[in-house]
């Protein structure tokens, strides 16, 4: 009697589409959360204190943070698994397929945050925000490139996900260096006595999950205390895990771990923190908090700024002979996959959750707001720019 009904939800899983679908729908339900009855309970629910005492050692935050600072550690975990097997023995590792993709990141994640500061230069607190627009949501805009079926071209999805792990890459650069609260010596120490520990395991090529999964844990409590982001514990892990096991050469303990934690970060993850951040009310919001400098500055820098940095620097690129455009891509797909990268969606929310929170501005502003219109202007622009600008797809010879 379930069988059909049980065939479309696995049916639906396996989709590509899919986890780009349960993200709109987490960002959806946190919408409807935050501009209902349901808000008094939404707010009770991200404010709910949850406190881990062991000792001395203790760790109380809202639930919110817990999302934030602990469910996005698994989050950075497989970005840091995703980027050590591509540059090992995926795209990446053929340096001809880095330099296209490399560029387009840079002029991605520089232009947006020069539009972003051409607008709030002259506001100190505002001014921190200038890497919320230079952040690609891969998630929502692979989701996007999928709609359009198989007339995407193997190029254009290997050239969106290669630039979309540099852009990872500088947004943990970023994490790293701008986003760092006053620095626990103690903590650091800790963290720098772990690193060793994860070199011999690599070294042995030792396969035990276990074994980094209790390291990892130190590390991300001693960066949580040092004041670096303990987010970044979980690139640090990743970077360990070895892609063979000295016991078993045929199993890869980081393709295996890569494979075991997609599906968890894509369906659980990244639709948690959707629900947990993109709650933005609008009952108040007017004309003048919709033309404030910091969402402007930010939906600005999504659609504008990333076509101009990531398409004008690989033109810039390929004219000038460093590289060539990629066969099955033409200019109008490349100008197309860079309005894509206008999606920053999760990893903007994100730095913007670290940029703000901390600050008494909600007042103000609410950056989720140029973070929202942003990614939905150029998910659309993308989307109708590939629509018209990819191959048509062949019709069937018929006799």
């Amino acid at each position: 009697m379930n069988k059909p009904q049980e065939n479309f939800i696995i049916s639906f899983f396996k989709l590509e589409t899919a986890s780009g679908i349960i993200l709109i729908m987490a960002a959806l339900l946190a919408m409807i959360c935050a501009n209902t009855g349901l808000n008094f309970y939404y707010s009770i629910f991200l404010d709910t204190p949850v406190e881990v005492k062991v000792g001395q050692l203790e760790i109380a935050k809202p639930l919110l943070l817990w999302i934030n600072d602990g469910l996005m550690a698994v989050f950075f975990f497989l970005v840091g698994l995703e980027l050590k097997r591509e540059l090992l023995e995926g795209e990446l590792a053929d340096k001809r397929n880095i330099i296209l993709p490399g560029v387009g990141a840079l002029g991605g994640m520089l232009i947006p945050a020069l539009v972003y500061l051409y607008f709030n230069y002259d506001d100190p607190a505002a001014v921190k925000g200038w890497a919320i627009p230079a952040a690609t949501d891969i998630a929502f805009a692979l989701g996007v490139l999928m709609l359009l079926g198989s007339r995407v071209p193997t190029s254009v999805k290997i050239f969106l996900t290669s630039l979309a792990i540099f852009d990872d890459i500088g947004a943990i650069i970023i994490i790293a260096a701008f986003y760092t609260d006053d620095i626990s010596i103690t903590g650091l120490i800790i963290v720098a006595c772990c690193l060793p520990i994860l070199y011999t395991l690599n070294r042995n090529k030792v396969g035990a999950r276990s074994l980094y999964m209790m390291i990892g844990i130190i590390m991300w409590t001693a960066m949580l205390k040092s004041g670096v982001h303990a987010t970044l514990s979980g690139v640090l892990v990743a970077l360990f895990i070895p892609m063979k096991d000295a016991n078993d050469p045929s199993y890869s303990p980081l393709k295996s771990l890569e494979h075991d934690l997609h599906s968890v970060v894509a369906f659980f993850v990244l639709p948690v923190f959707a629900f947990a951040n993109a709650g933005l009310n609008l009952t108040d919001v007017g004309f003048a908090d919709v033309m404030h400098s910091v969402p402007i500055g930010i939906a600005l820098g999504l659609i504008i700024g990333k076509q101009l940095g990531v398409f004008g620097f690989c033109w810039l690129a390929i004219k000038m002979n460093f590289t060539k455009l990629p066969q099955g891509m033409s200019w109008g797909t490349l100008y197309g996959t860079a309005a894509l990268c206008g999606i920053g969606f999760t990893m903007s929310l994100f730095i913007g959750s670290l940029t703000f929170n901390a600050d008494d501005l909600s007042k103000v502003f609410d950056e989720r707001l140029g973070i929202i219109v942003g990614s939905v202007v150029s998910g659309v622009l993308g989307y109708i720019i590939l629509k018209f600008s990819l191959p048509k797809k062949p019709k069937a010879i018929t006799k």
